[in-house]
Formats: structure tokens, sequence, C-alpha cells
């Protein structure tokens, strides 16, 4: 099966819905954490589902070593929101949220959740107010530790045939910690989100 790409003019609605989506999140995240945050450019491709698990190893890096948390959304639109961790900043980001103590896995996984629910929420939540749309999402859950990025998530697992992927990665001033915030959703989320783009760019 093949997908229509989005045009132009939606890629770049999109990327600029992302984009404000995306600062709503790190402003979050800066606030919860106290220190300033660095953004990326959105990136926006559609894959066949096979090709997931390679796209984000060449967006995140094939030999990094992650943890990541998921949480699902539905609504008008549906999919799945991972946040991967790269695995040098953890200590840091406990640093910065005032633990005196080197974290043991429960207080290290628990934290982890903290900020992937404070990213996720107020992402999709920008996302959502921006097309004027309504989204709900579930509680975040870890779904692997210390693991490279191309074992996250299983193909077969995920009954899509394509997906719309949207990576964003956060950035601490002066420090090593790192998270990617990933967006996944299935085929025909991507066709509606075609429709309530065009709405968007008719808005204007």
């Amino acid at each position: 099966m093949t997908l229509t790409p989005l045009s132009a003019d939606q890629r770049d609605a999109l990327q600029e819905i992302t984009n404000v989506a995306m600062g709503q999140a790190g402003a979050s995240l800066a606030t919860t954490l106290d220190t300033f945050i660095t953004l990326s450019i959105p990136r926006i491709t559609i894959v066949d589902v096979a090709e997931v698990a390679n796209s984000m190893c060449e967006l995140i890096g094939r030999n990094a070593e992650v943890t990541a948390a998921r949480q699902s959304f539905n609504g008008y639109l549906r999919g799945e929101v991972l946040v991967i961790y790269g695995q040098d900043g953890c200590n840091d980001l406990a640093d910065l949220m005032g633990y005196d103590d080197e974290l043991d896995r429960a207080a290290e996984q628990e934290l982890l959740l903290d900020v992937s629910n404070v990213l996720v929420g107020a992402c999709l939540c920008g996302i959502a107010e921006q097309l004027r749309t309504e989204l709900s999402f579930s509680a975040p859950s870890l779904i692997g530790e210390k693991m490279p990025v191309d074992a996250l998530l299983r193909p077969e697992k995920l009954n899509w045939s394509h997906a719309l992927l949207m990576e964003v990665n956060f950035r601490l001033e002066e420090r090593n910690f790192t998270a990617h915030l990933v967006m996944l959703m299935p085929e025909e989320a991507i066709d509606r989100m075609r429709g309530v783009i065009d709405d968007f760019i008719e808005s204007f």
C-alpha cells in the first residue's frame, strides 16, 4: 500500500503546529526543572511501518542506549508518543529535580515518567488547541530501559501499514540530559490530519 505524501503547504503547516506544541512542552519542562531548554526543529516524515525502527535510529542514533516511556492518545486523531531518554542524562535530571542521593531504579523510573507526562501532556494539548480538536491520552509507562533504539518498537505489533513520524529533541543547557519526543500516527489518522491541517491553513 502506498500513501500520498503531505503537500508542501500541509508539511509546512504541520511543522509550524508541531513547533508551537513542542515549544509549549519545552516551556513546561523548563518551568519544572528551572533551567533553559533548547529544542530542535521538528522532523516530519511518513514511513512504511516496517521502516519505523530504522527511521528512529537515523533520528536518534543507531548505537544509542536509551530508556523510553510511551503514552497513547485518542480522539479525532490517534497514535503513540514515545519519550526517549539518553542514559547519561538521568543523574543530571535528578540533580535538577532536587534529589540529593543517588537514584535507585524505582525513583529513576518515577522521575522519567513524571517528565514524560509533562512533555507529552503539553505537546498534545498544544496540538489539539491549534487544530481545534480534543485528544485524551493514557498515563505513561516505560517500554524499555537501557536498550538500543531499534529494539523499542516491533513493527509486527503495530496494526498499521504506514506511520506519520514527528520528532523533536530537547536538551538542557550545560547538562548531559537529552530527550527525544517521537509521535507516531497510523494511516487513518494521517488522512484525518490532512483534513484538519487544510482547515487550519484556510483559517488564515
